[in-house]
């Protein structure tokens, strides 16, 4: 990938921004307590439309939890019909991300009818699913009457409202539950303008793209009368030229937008001095390579990275927290002259908590800012809707002095210092990261940055592929990954068969709404089902009954970890076990042949846009495709079965199959839960020891399977795919990046958490 060339302007629009746009006044907006508050007195101020555009949002959150003199309600949601109801000219546009089940515990149940958009004919709430299998809408965007304009890293949903200070008791920082979060660190922008105008261009254009229709420019033919821009608020700098740039996958014939990938490797090549970067995701093999290039030079810049300490969840811990530490390997074996420091914030007294570093920002030289919603991973360089802006100083001495602000004051806040001590350091030891040093300090009595050395064990850095199921470079086509993994079939009436998908449709939905609209949620857990367990019990024939409440309970979806744990709770290790494992088989089989029935066309109906990351290797390994299935975590249970039983994978594969992934945890499980409980009723040291040697058997049948299924990647490797053993080396990956980039091919070499898309969990990108 060529540069852009020094006597030629950095920004180049169609190149690395979509364009350049003038805006009167600018602002940095650092957290959540920041941009909330200004965001919400700026919506006080709309006259004619507000767009709201995110990964997610939340009608529960509060915007200021430390309360607002406006007279409106404190809710999201209430808060904005309130606003409706007092300007009968506005009108509210809604564009969240259509997500995938996986994060379906993670965000407001059914938005769409819960958040009450629908009661209010001005306020119009979209869900987008326009994407690529895999991609999201990632876009964080508020515009305001076309004339301000907010973008960051921010959504407006659940945990995100914090202070700069971070307090580990900050009695304001719950959710809508009253459930208290840890420390969240972020950065948004603000800007009017052209720029605002064209940033409302932008959100009118994805929501097209999300319900097909167009929506007419009101605010810019109108006369208005209020400056939406908070008073409140200072400007941070004034007359300045902002580029917009995104990143777009190849979609239903739609080329692909690249712009902040390529945006961010021109920065890095032009760097002299120093690179600044806040990122919830840090493992983009482009970037890596880029940044690894800069280090490698004599005259290159310092580079300080400031991430959250470890990433959210264990299972974004052994995906992206390897590919991180990978990526880290690879700029400490390149920083020959001592100029590389990966950095996280510490404040005393949160004990496992940490400060979660959600950011999107990277400053050079004191004359470049970009901020926006783009993690370094791949899938933001590539597959996610992003949008990023910049400002470029150049040779403007007032702009560098901004922007130059902007870094000592994020610096500032991480190391517990004030600005003029960060400005003080620099000048006198001449480097950032020279600066940065001197004010480090005492982590258990100060808060301060601390330097991060990510290891992985080399078990787990041989588990975890490093290949595009992680963190895909290119998106995935539905119909490809379908047809690969459910093949074609010869046609059949559809009509019989489209009906009972209907059927069972309808009886999710309305299984669903009660759940969460009656009281049946507090009937329908593992207190509940234990007691009726234990009245089945009683009955003639128990254990056929028991099976056969089994079977439909995990055909119709309950979740069979719940009813696995259930059968052990009731019935002890033996009979439970047997119980479960039994009744699981069956429900398999009996989801399998249901699936077989229906065919392809109806189960992609069904399950293919929820089923994420089926690997067209999976597909192609019969027994080992099912114990794949049964370990990754792609969909519920009753998903995969039907998914199975309309692919090619023969019923004894799949029931084979089914036994290797769920059998040794069916009974570990069983026996675990039930020993549990006699533990905590009887404690004694045998009946510990008994639950730590059921755990230790666990942990060994899981190692057991990965080294299995190891074997079987060995095997693909040796008819086509590359083994470990021909992996270049962390070294080697840099000069192979080097070589692909001067050929204008270049593509990342660090995979992605396949359950990330965020904020996520990651946002599997959030």
């Amino acid at each position: 990938m060529s540069h852009a060339k020094a006597d030629e302007p950095f920004f180049q629009p169609g190149r690395n921004c979509a364009s350049v746009r003038h805006a009167s006044r600018f602002s940095l907006l650092i957290d959540g307590a920041d941009y909330f508050r200004v965001l919400r007195e700026a919506i006080t101020r709309a006259e004619r439309t507000v767009f709201i555009l995110g990964w997610d949002i939340d009608s529960r959150m509060k915007l200021t939890p430390e309360g607002a003199n406006d007279g409106y309600p404190e809710a999201l949601g209430d808060f904005l019909h309130a606003i409706t109801a007092d300007r009968r000219r506005l009108r509210i546009y809604i564009l969240a991300w259509d997500f995938a089940m996986l994060y379906a515990f993670e965000r407001e149940w059914l938005p769409v009818y819960k958040m009450g958009w629908r009661t209010n004919r001005r306020i119009a709430f979209q869900m987008d699913g326009k994407h690529p299998l895999g991609g999201s809408q990632h876009q964080k965007l508020v515009v305001i009457d076309d004339r301000l304009a907010f973008v960051g890293g921010l959504d407006l949903t659940r945990s995100r409202w914090d202070t700069t200070a971070h307090a580990p008791d900050e009695p304001l920082r719950r959710d809508a539950n009253g459930t208290p979060y840890q420390p969240f660190h972020d950065v948004h922008s603000m800007f009017d303008g052209d720029a605002a105008r064209e940033i409302g261009m932008l959100a009118r254009e994805r929501w097209a793209r999300a319900c097909g229709k167009r929506l007419a420019i009101r605010a810019h033919r109108a006369t208005l009368v209020q400056d939406p821009w908070p008073p409140s608020r200072r400007v941070d700098l004034e007359d300045v030229d902002i580029a917009i740039s995104l990143t777009e996958p190849a979609y239903l014939g739609r080329e692909p937008v690249r712009q902040i990938r390529t945006q961010y490797l021109d920065a890095i090549a032009r760097a002299r001095r120093s690179i600044y970067i806040e990122n919830q995701y840090f493992t983009s093999g482009t970037v890596g390579a880029a940044l690894a290039d800069s280090l490698a030079r004599e005259d290159g810049p310092d580079l300080a990275i400031v991430v959250p300490r470890n990433q959210s969840g264990w299972l974004q811990e052994v995906t992206m927290g390897v590919l991180r530490a990978r990526l880290h390997t690879l700029l400490k074996d390149a920083d020959t002259h001592g100029r590389y420091s990966l950095l996280c914030p510490s404040v005393p007294k949160l004990g496992e908590q940490i400060v979660n570093v959600h950011s999107k920002l990277m400053i050079v030289d004191d004359e470049l800012l970009i901020v926006g919603s783009s993690n370094l991973n791949n899938r933001s360089m590539v597959l996610d809707s992003e949008c990023n802006i910049s400002i470029d100083a150049g040779a403007d001495a007032r702009i560098r002095r901004a922007i130059a602000t902007m870094r000592d004051i994020l610096l500032a806040e991480h190391l517990g210092c004030e600005r003029a001590d960060i400005v003080r350091e620099r000048d006198a030891r001449g480097s950032m990261n020279a600066a940065i040093q001197a004010l480090l300090r005492d982590r258990d009595a100060h808060r301060t940055l601390v330097p991060l050395d990510p290891q992985v064990s080399t078990e787990l850095d041989q588990l975890i592929p490093p290949e595009a199921l992680i963190d895909p470079e290119t998106p995935i086509a539905a119909d490809e990954l379908v047809d690969q993994f459910v093949p074609a079939e010869k046609t059949r009436p559809l009509i019989g068969r489209f009906a009972l998908l209907g059927v069972l449709a309808l009886m999710v939905v309305v299984v669903a709404g009660l759940w969460h609209w009656t009281p049946l949620g507090d009937y329908v857990n593992l207190r509940s089902l234990t007691h009726a367990t234990r009245r089945v019990d009683a009955l003639p024939f128990a254990p056929v009954w028991i099976v056969v409440g089994y079977v439909v309970a995990a055909v119709v979806s309950v979740p069979i970890t719940l009813l696995i744990a259930t059968t052990g709770l009731v019935f002890g290790a033996s009979w439970g076990g047997l119980y479960a494992f039994v009744g699981t088989m069956i429900a398999a089989a009996i989801s399998y042949s249901l699936g077989s029935w229906l065919g392809r066309d109806a189960v992609r109906k069904l399950a293919g846009a929820r089923v994420n990351r089926l690997s067209e290797r999976v597909a192609r390994r019969g027994i080992v495709a099912v114990v794949v299935l049964r370990l990754l975590p792609v969909a519920p249970f009753s998903i995969v079965n039907l998914v199975a039983g309309a692919s090619h994978i023969r019923m004894r594969d799949f029931m084979i199959g089914t036994m290797l992934g769920m059998g040794p945890g069916i009974f570990l499980t069983v026996a675990f839960a039930h020993q549990l409980v006699a533990s905590l009723q009887h404690p004694t040291v045998g009946s510990f020891a008994v639950l730590i040697g059921i755990g230790a058997a666990l942990i060994g049948v899981s190692l057991l399977l990965q080294r299995f299924l190891g074997r079987a990647d060995h095997h693909d490797a040796h008819e086509g795919a590359p083994s470990d053993a021909d992996k270049p080396r962390a070294s080697d990956e840099a000069k192979r990046a080097n070589a692909l980039r001067e050929n204008g091919t270049m593509s990342g070499t660090m995979p992605r958490d396949a359950a990330s898309r965020n904020e996520r969990p990651d946002e599997v990108n959030s």
